[in-house]
């Protein structure tokens, strides 16, 4: 306000009514934006004052008011009054009533404040505006059929401010009609025109309204200019004196225009004898002036102005408003071009028709003519030109235009931005033709698509980076923020200047000629040049930088990464940004992406509402959205939208209360069935787009324009076939039909027949369309929620009247306020989509629509994408639950070994683990309700809530299991446990016994541990002999005997001789196994398919051979040799069902022994492990061999003269030491197991897990046969691969050096070192408390019981005379916390390394437990090419689905009756000619096979890489059709792996 006040007081001499101008402003909360701050985000930004359209309560809100009906395009902007309604005032004087008529109304002396004038509103509003701003709002009044600001004095400079700049964009179309009655059509932008004008002024003070006559010779039924009798005018206007309007009138070039060609009329507001310096300038340009006087009066002082302007060769009308004209014409010719009106007295429509008439004479008497351009030679006014940035932002589009200086319109466009033209097209009809191949050889098809594809990127990058491309980018990257407006603005400026006459020139042609239109129509479009032609370029110099660029040698090298982030920019800036290119019909998808990603930097992934918009060409789809949302899409006449442009309006922060979203995003489309599109598309074309556009929208406005049923059922048709398809792929986006250009939207009965004829029209397409897509839908609202009442909105016609005179129609503005707030009301619901999620949506639409089964496309790559993110929450609820599982099993184990648990209830275990079930539950519940794509989702809610359950039950299952199995091994043990105690009583008591002697006899230290080591020997050989003896195995020799029973002695000595066994896995062809039933003698071999029966047979049996060992009771009584013949027993058996239930062949005996010889050697080394670990844990010698230096630290006690306290304290931190190991060892196994699948390969899901996989092998080093070999475990025995890769990521895991890892570990023995202390003391205090007798068997109860959760069987074996010995406890503790401390210290420097762990050490392996987390998945593999299905459930729903899909060769097919490889792969054979492969049944119709291009590189490479591998492997080779095309070879392992390496 200060500084306003300072502003003000600089110009206080010419302005009188300082206190009034500044009391104004302030009034309308303008104060502090006097220095252009008010800008187009203060009006643009989604706010309450935006949304709703009632009067202004109060000053502050008239500006606001008044720019959001303006930007509505509603003339009633000025029609804002902020007062309260006038209640006439009750004098009843209790007398004569009629007497009272003629009783004056006392006066109040204080004067109540008058009300703003709206031309104040908004002239203030345009004097705070920034250049930007300032050209909305003209733009908007140009629009509303507003006069202009032409001249405009500044309260705050004191200049008179001249706003070419703000005008520049103001174009206007127009038919002149000559004296020969030929009518031609102008279409330019004003400040070129050069037209006669007509000026007028006003001295002193009329009675009639100069403002409201002129209005009545333009347009009688608008006011163009303000006037005194417009509504909520007032005696006070403190802004619009001195101000100088313009506006033009333009014919229609029909016969009742009032002149033949365009005028423009300028309006000097207040008396013109104050405003000199503007009434000069005006006088100056004009061709003709008109002069408002209210009587002729010699006297007067502006007579002497009057005569000047008389003097002037320039025609002048005198209107005198006050005086009498005794003449009987309205008009009086006084001299030649000089004329006077008298219009007291006359009638107004009379003198309106007389004026026009004298003035169209004066016109034709003078061939004076008006320029906006020109005005910039009066150095009296202040150009908003010269504004430093604007004219750096000039300076820079001059450069660029100069190269296209004196160059032919119709082939810059070809010259200078190659890289959109004839290339871009033939590069998208290739993709286009990708995706549909329909040859013999599809591969070799598929490859010299891409190569072409390839070649057609060369030869863009075989272009230059055209110097006005180089300047246009190098003034984005360098120009500052209003800089780079500025020069945009200019740019569209100067091109539309650059190419307006040409196109001109062809329209005139399409008028002139109906034949080879379409060679007109090509030049129109090559003379079509703008602002998004140049971002077009952008993407495409971009897309074809970053294009897979194998043999593509560049000219110039440069960086064009930084393109898309310019892109970002502008579209942050609000300038609309290409979605679809329009003129080849394709989305340049690496471009969207990368500015879409660029957009997400800037701004973060913020939330947007996507609203989108479809209807035929020209039904003013364009013109709706820039009145509701202030938007900036092209509505130039001649030029409709081509393709979709996106562009974002800002929510503002009071808003997103309500919202929850950052920004709506309008995406603006072509109209359906276009003109210029008919040679070239088809409904096929529309049928793409509304797919797209209404895939893409939260909402989408279905825009009907006129009421044409033929034509509104063609668009109802495409429309409801796109609805139909977003149904079957769940997106669920909303509709709201907007009928445009009814003729009379008040007529109650006519709306109603309306939408009732749109709701049958509507139900039968939806049934027609039903039929097509086989879908099951009788009505439209089968397909999409959709009330007939609420979602099916009437607007008015757009003008009121015929154009190019007419305004908008204000009921049209009304109805796109309602629709606003409809909008909005539904969009307040929805939490809309990321910008991220956006993207990916347009990506996978696009591709979807690229394949000819777009529902099958769209809905595997979406709900893929929806599953892959549910997999990854999904593991991690069932980690949650496995890790608390594993927690449990430790505490109950631990209980298990002390013997406090001597039973499982099941009850039990589920009330430890129903907390974090209850967690789980309440996250599984949240995600499905809340997550983005929960409409998606839900389809699978019930079974992965079932899965989830049944993980919950299994984990019980198997934990009580577990327990109850350790239960018998401990009850087993009990007698052992017993000797081994019993044992330790007699070593603990020999030890004693032979120290004391020692001491005796006065032994030095060394004699004593020399003596010592003796009598160890022979105490443990003693025990030794009295123990049973635990046998080792002879397992392979077992399993020969026992298959020699089974089957053949001598077969199976033979089989095992040769050692084919060891390779049945990877064989290709078993024919040698089988033979073939005479039946199908005429088959010479197995089918491809039969092959793959006895491969899943051996898989089958492998697996379930693991499952068995598993079950047999080791830890109980280690290898009987029974297990084996179970085993043999049960793969016979199985061998035995799998030939009965095959008629075409029979496996011979060589089969199932070679089967039995694998499986057994397969399980050889977990049957050994198993074994091993119960002869270690029940080997009593084995036990009391690692006794020894626990005992002759007793020994070295007693020698030392120690107390009975002292040796039991440190015994028992010897006793502690093994549990508190083997603590750390079960905890780091769960730690372990958390920590690698918190990182890749293990944080992801199934298929990123995949990709690892998949990685490691490409970067196998060594031998190449020896990589091959495990290429082949990967494809034939995935399962078993899957586990070895877990099994050797765990081994790497464990060798690294990990500093967190260790910290764990000394944090947890510390905590253990704590809890035993702890212990410790209260055992003490219970034996103080149960005040019971000095005995250390209870105190070791008490301290052991203490620990049992923590660390399980503590118990330590004393004799009763040690016992009886103990008295001081206190020192017990003493002693257990010196030497604890040492076994800790000790614990930690042996565990200083993850390193030093072995996996066997833990409980239960980190590598076992990984397995059992992750492999309880899909294992099924693709019937075509073996892949394996990366879902993450074993039974799950739906198709299964491949990312990875390989070549058929791979698999070892071939083509019939050769021995030639089939290198097809099934993506491009599930397009042609196996499109309908599902009809096929069995495991094919449980397939989704899609088309998708992107993972392929990998197995191209593979094949390539192992081609004399695979040839020798499966017999075959890559020749004649099989042969491996040329373009493969460029693959290296870069090429193969490209993203997975960045992830």
């Amino acid at each position: 306000m200060a500084y306003f006040l300072i502003m003000m007081t600089s110009v206080r001499a010419t302005l009188p009514n300082f206190h009034m101008l500044s009391d104004c402003f302030h009034r309308l909360g303008l104060e502090d934006k006097h220095n252009n701050q008010l800008t187009r985000t203060n009006f643009l930004e989604l706010s309450p004052s935006s949304v709703h359209s009632q009067e202004p309560s109060n000053e502050k809100e008239l500006v606001h008011t008044f720019m959001q009906r303006l930007l509505t395009v509603d003339y009633k902007a000025r029609h804002i009054i902020n007062a309260e309604p006038t209640i006439p005032k009750i004098q009843h004087t209790g007398g004569d009533v009629y007497h009272a008529l003629f009783k004056k109304k006392t006066v109040n002396r204080e004067r109540k404040q008058d009300p703003i004038h709206p031309m104040d509103v908004q002239m203030a509003v345009f004097l705070c505006a920034d250049h930007f701003l300032r050209q909305t709002i003209v733009t908007k009044l140009q629009e509303c059929q507003y006069a202009l600001p032409l001249l405009v004095p500044n309260p705050f400079t004191g200049k008179i401010e001249f706003p070419l700049w703000t005008m520049r964009q103001i174009s206007k179309s127009w038919k002149r009609t000559d004296p020969s009655h030929q009518v031609t059509s102008r279409t330019m932008p004003m400040y070129k025109a050069e037209t006669p004008m007509v000026a007028f002024f006003r001295f002193g003070s009329v009675s009639s309204s100069k403002s409201q006559l002129m209005n009545s010779l333009i347009n009688e039924r608008h006011n163009t200019f303000f006037h005194r009798h417009c509504p909520g005018s007032s005696r006070n206007r403190l802004l619009m004196d001195g101000v100088v309007e313009i506006t033009w009138y333009l014919p229609s070039g029909k016969s009742t225009d009032h002149f033949p060609d365009c005028v423009a009329f300028c309006n000097l507001h207040g008396d013109s004898s104050t405003n000199a310096t503007q009434r000069k300038i005006v006088t100056e340009i004009a061709s003709t002036n008109v002069v408002f006087l209210p009587k002729l009066d010699e006297n007067d002082n502006n007579m002497a102005i009057v005569q000047e302007l008389y003097n002037s060769p320039k025609p002048l009308i005198v209107i005198l408003t006050d005086e009498e004209d005794d003449d009987e014409d309205a008009v009086c010719e006084i001299g030649k071009g000089k004329y006077r009106m008298g219009l007291r007295g006359r009638n107004h429509c009379d003198v309106s028709d007389a004026l026009r008439s004298v003035i169209k004479n004066c016109l034709l008497r003078t061939s004076k003519t008006f320029r906006l351009e020109n005005m910039t030679r009066f150095s009296e006014l202040s150009l908003d030109e010269h504004n430093q940035d604007c004219q750096r932002g000039k300076e820079a589009a001059k450069m660029i235009m100069g190269f296209l200086e004196r160059k032919d319109p119709t082939t810059v466009k070809e010259t200078y931005l190659p890289y959109q033209g004839k290339l871009w097209h033939a590069w998208c009809q290739k993709n286009k033709d990708l995706r549909r191949l329909q040859s013999i050889n599809i591969e070799i098809e598929n490859s010299r698509i891409q190569n072409e594809m390839i070649e057609i990127r060369c030869k863009q990058q075989a272009h230059e980076f055209s110097k006005p491309m180089q300047g246009f980018v190098g003034n984005l990257d360098s120009l500052s923020v209003n800089e780079k407006m500025y020069f945009l603005k200019w740019i569209r400026i100067l091109l539309d200047e650059f190419t307006s006459n040409k196109i001109s020139d062809i329209h005139q042609e399409y008028d002139k000629k109906w034949s080879n239109l379409e060679n007109i129509s090509n030049k129109l479009n090559a003379t079509t040049f703008g602002l998004e032609h140049m971002l077009r370029e952008m993407g495409q110099i971009y897309e074809a930088s970053i294009s897979e660029n194998r043999g593509m040698i560049r000219k110039i090298i440069q960086d064009f990464t930084h393109l898309p982030r310019l892109a970002a920019e502008l579209m942050r800036s609000g300038i609309p940004m290409e979605l679809m290119d329009g003129d080849a019909g394709h989305v340049p998808l690496i471009w969207v992406s990368a500015v879409l990603d660029e957009l997400i930097k800037i701004l973060g992934d913020q939330r947007v509402f996507v609203l989108s918009v479809l209807g035929i060409q020209s039904s003013g789809k364009s013109t709706m959205l820039n009145a509701m949302f202030g938007l900036q899409f092209a509505v130039s006449a001649g030029r409709c939208t081509r393709g979709a442009f996106m562009q974002m309006v800002k929510v503002s922060e009071e808003m997103k209360t309500k919202l929850k979203f950052d920004y709506i995003l309008v995406v603006d489309t072509e109209g359906l069935r276009a003109l210029e599109l008919a040679g070239r598309a088809t409904i096929h074309h529309d049928n793409e787009l509304a797919t797209f556009v209404v895939g893409l929208g939260n909402m989408t406005l279905m825009n009907i324009f006129g009421e044409n049923p033929a034509e509104m059922q063609d668009i109802l048709q495409i429309v409801v076939h796109a609805f139909m398809r977003m149904k079957k792929v769940r997106l669920n986006s909303r509709c709201i039909f907007v009928h445009q250009n009814v003729s009379d939207v008040a007529a109650r009965e006519k709306i109603m027949e309306g939408r009732r004829r749109l709701q049958e029209t509507l139900d039968k397409m939806t049934r027609l369309s039903a039929k097509e897509e086989m879908y099951d839908a009788e009505c439209f609202s089968d397909v999409i929620a959709f009330d007939v009442q609420k979602d099916v909105k009437y607007f008015a016609q757009l003008w009121e009247g015929s154009p190019p005179m007419a305004p908008p129609n204000p009921c049209y503005s009304e109805n796109v306020r309602e629709l606003k707030k409809d909008i909005l009301s539904y969009a307040s619901h929805t939490h809309g989509i990321k910008l991220s999620q956006f993207r990916t949506r347009v990506k996978d639409l696009w591709n979807a629509l690229l394949n000819e089964n777009f529902v099958f496309s769209f809905k595997n790559a979406q709900e893929i994408s929806v599953y892959r993110k549910l997999e990854e929450e999904y593991e991690k609820w069932t980690w949650t639950l496995r890790s608390a599982m594993l927690s449990i099993e430790d505490k109950m184990f631990n209980r298990v070994a002390c013997g406090t648990v001597e039973t499982i209830d099941r009850e039990e275990l589920k009330n430890q683990i129903a907390a974090t079930m209850e967690n789980v539950q309440k996250s599984f519940k949240l995600y499905f309700e809340e997550d983005d794509d929960k409409e998606t989702l839900i389809q699978w809610k019930s079974k992965f809530d079932k899965q989830i359950q049944h993980l919950h039950e299994d984990l019980i299952n198997e934990a009580k299991r577990k327990l109850e199995d350790n239960i018998k091994q401990t009850s087993i043990r009990k007698k052992l446990d017993q000797q081994i105690a019993d044992k330790e009583k007699i070593l603990f008591e020999k030890c004693k016994e032979l120290a004391l002697k020692l001491k005796e006899n006065g032994n030095s230290n060394n004699d004593s541990e020399a003596e010592f080591e003796k009598m160890w020997g022979k105490w443990v050989s003693e025990l030794h002999e009295q123990a049973p003896k635990i046998k080792d195995m002879d397992m392979l020799e077992d399993v020969v005997n026992i298959l020699g029973e089974i089957h053949e002695s001598a077969l199976v000595h033979e089989r095992k001789k040769y050692s084919d066994y060891k390779n049945i896995c990877s064989v290709v062809d078993y024919n040698k196994y089988v033979l073939l039933k005479k039946r199908n003698l005429w088959e010479r071999s197995l089918k491809p398919g039969d092959q793959k029966l006895i491969q899943d047979l051996i898989l089958k049996v492998t697996e379930e051979v693991k499952i068995k060992v598993n079950s047999f009771p080791f830890a109980v009584q280690g290898y009987n040799p029974s297990y084996i013949q179970d085993i043999a027993r049960d793969i016979k058996k199985q061998v035995q069902n799998f030939d009965s239930s095959h008629q075409s062949f029979d496996l011979k005996k060589e089969f199932v022994i070679d089967l039995s010889l694998f499986v057994f050697e397969d399980a050889k080394h977990l049957i050994t492990e198993l074994h091993g670990k119960f002869k270690e844990a029940n080997d009593p010698f084995l036990y009391l061999d690692q006794k020894q230096i626990e005992y002759f630290k007793v020994f070295e006690k007693y020698w030392q003269g120690a107390t009975s306290a002292a040796v039991l304290g440190e015994q028992i931190c010897h006793k502690l030491k093994q549990p508190i190991k083997q603590s750390v060892y079960n905890m780091m196994a769960t730690y372990v197991c958390g920590q690698m699948r918190g990182k890749p390969p293990f944080n992801g899901n199934r298929a990123d897990l995949e990709k690892y996989i998949l990685r490691s092998l490409a970067e196998q080093k060594g031998d190449k046969n020896e990589k091959f070999k495990k290429y082949l475990k990967y494809m034939f025995h995935p399962r078993s691969h899957f586990e070895i890769f877990i099994q050797e990521s765990v081994e790497k895991y464990m060798r690294t050096e990990n500093l967190q890892a260790v910290s764990v570990i000394k944090e947890y023995l510390e905590e253990k070192e704590r809890n035993v202390i702890s212990a410790a003391k209260m055992a003490t205090h219970s034996m103080i408390y149960m005040n019971v007798k000095s005995n250390a068997d209870t105190w070791l109860k008490y301290f052991s019981n203490n620990l049992v959760d923590e660390l399980g069987n503590t118990n330590i074996h004393t004799r009763v005379l040690m016992s009886t010995d103990i008295t001081d406890y206190d020192l017990l503790v003493e002693v257990i916390q010196k030497e604890l401390s040492k076994v800790v210290e000790e614990l930690k420097c042996s565990l200083s390394k993850l390193s030093s762990f072995r996996p066997d050490t833990s409980r239960e392996r980190p590598d076992e437990i990984l397995i059992k987390h992750f492999c309880r998945c899909c294992w099924e593999q693709c019937p075509f090419c073996g892949a394996v299905c990366t879902n993450s459930q074993q039974d799950h729903t739906g198709d299964h689905n491949a990312d990875f899909h390989r070549s058929l060769g791979m698999n070892g097919q071939h083509y019939k009756d050769s021995a030639e490889f089939c290198i097809d792969f099934c993506t491009t054979l599930s397009t042609f000619p196996y499109k309908e492969y599902r009809r096929a049944g069995g495991t094919f119709a449980k397939w989704g096979i899609s088309t998708d291009f992107s993972e392929l590189a990998y197995w191209k490479w593979f094949i390539c890489e192992f081609q004399e591998n695979l040839e020798k492997h499966h017999n075959k080779t890559f020749y004649d059709r099989g042969k491996i095309p040329d373009e493969w070879k460029y693959y290296n392992q870069i090429d193969a792996t490209p993203y997975w390496n960045n992830k």
